[in-house]
């Protein structure tokens, strides 16, 4: 079974330390997800669960694209019962009734959870998706695709994991930081301003250095400048 409280200190070490890859990909999502019309309808489902808004539009961006026919909870259409995990849920009036549903009755419920700190947010994320990346010892992919806390690695298919497969999609801990730049009032308990650097390939510096002692320019005490001062002192008298 997943330690979840390492897991919770792993992710916070990995949120402080985390560079984006993708910054430009991640902006455009943010500023999606953030948009007043989106932001308003996870506010509303975030009122009636206490699940913070931020935590509810990243898991609609992972389940299906900010699909607003879609579930949150596995991304199949809301108005139809659900044939992916979790299964059988549906059909419901509105797209609010079916993100609520995931929220307070489907696992990880993440409406109980208590610990909306930047690790405890993570981690209900990595639940939220499932622990088999945890037992792998390995980054989610579904928290860190898009930072340089990720190199590769995914599960297929169910219970299938290709170590060389890369995940294409952007990761939730990157799309909260990007939002958290453009929305002021986002913020975890305990942790500061995230860093949104994005990894910038480094540039040789090519360094001038100054040419060695020579007989036109003698080391200082050297012969070689004592013999060069009696020659100036000699010119210098014609």
């Amino acid at each position: 079974m997943t330690d979840l409280t390492a897991l919770k200190a792993a992710n916070a070490k990995r949120w402080a330390n985390a560079r984006l890859t993708r910054a430009g990909s991640f902006s455009t999502v943010a500023k999606r997800l953030s948009a007043p019309n989106a932001k308003a309808r996870y506010q509303a489902v975030a009122a009636k669960t206490g699940v913070p808004w931020p935590f509810i539009a990243v898991a609609h961006e992972r389940e299906c694209s900010q699909d607003w026919s879609g579930s949150l909870a596995q991304g199949d259409p809301w108005n139809r019962v659900s044939v992916h995990v979790p299964a059988g849920r549906g059909p419901f009036k509105s797209w609010e009734d079916a993100a609520i549903d995931a929220l307070v009755n489907c696992a990880p419920r993440a409406a109980r959870n208590k610990d909306w700190s930047i690790g405890g947010t993570l981690t209900m994320l990595e639940q939220y998706n499932g622990l088999g990346y945890a037992a792998r010892r390995r980054p989610s992919p579904y928290i860190w695709s898009g930072t340089d806390q990720y190199v590769s690695g995914k599960y297929v298919r169910d219970g299938v994991y290709d170590p060389s497969t890369v995940d294409r999609q952007l990761g939730c801990a990157g799309l909260l930081m990007a939002m958290m730049a453009l929305d002021s009032t986002i913020a975890f308990p305990g942790t500061t301003f995230p860093p949104t650097k994005s990894v910038e390939k480094q540039v040789p510096v090519s360094i001038e250095r100054s040419a060695g002692p020579s007989i036109a320019h003698p080391s200082q005490g050297s012969i070689g400048a004592f013999i060069a001062n009696i020659f100036a002192s000699v010119f210098k008298r014609k």
